[in-house]
């Protein structure tokens, strides 16, 4: 079973930038897409962006297109989320998980959520 940890959130000004991690255990975690989600107070885990198993293929939200940017190192059982051009309305806590169907944004078809990392973005 695969297990993943997050970090690399904390607290940064508006436009400035931040890379998360994905740090998985398990065999298995680089026959998975993986992908990110985010989940801000009050509201509802949305989806941010997945990357397929190899790193060849990604895709993203409308919101963070063109800022953020989803890769993965295979060797080191890492996936990865650059984020650039930081926006108030970032922030939330951000999980990742490993997908069954790449190509989907629907967080049912994504399991082995890590415990998440918190990204405060101030204006």
């Amino acid at each position: 079973q695969v297990q993943l940890v997050e970090s690399g959130g904390g607290l940064v000004q508006a436009g400035g930038f931040l890379r998360l991690s994905c740090a998985a255990s398990g065999r298995t975690f680089n026959s998975y897409p993986t992908g990110w989600f985010r989940q801000a107070p009050g509201k509802e885990r949305e989806f941010v962006a997945a990357i397929n198993w190899s790193g060849g293929g990604t895709y993203y939200a409308d919101s963070v297109k063109g800022r953020f940017t989803i890769s993965r190192d295979n060797a080191k059982n890492t996936v990865y989320l650059q984020m650039n051009s930081l926006k108030p309305e970032d922030t939330a806590v951000y999980y990742c998980a490993t997908s069954l169907r790449y190509g989907s944004k629907t967080e049912t078809d994504f399991r082995s959520w890590g415990q998440g990392t918190q990204v405060t973005v101030s204006s």
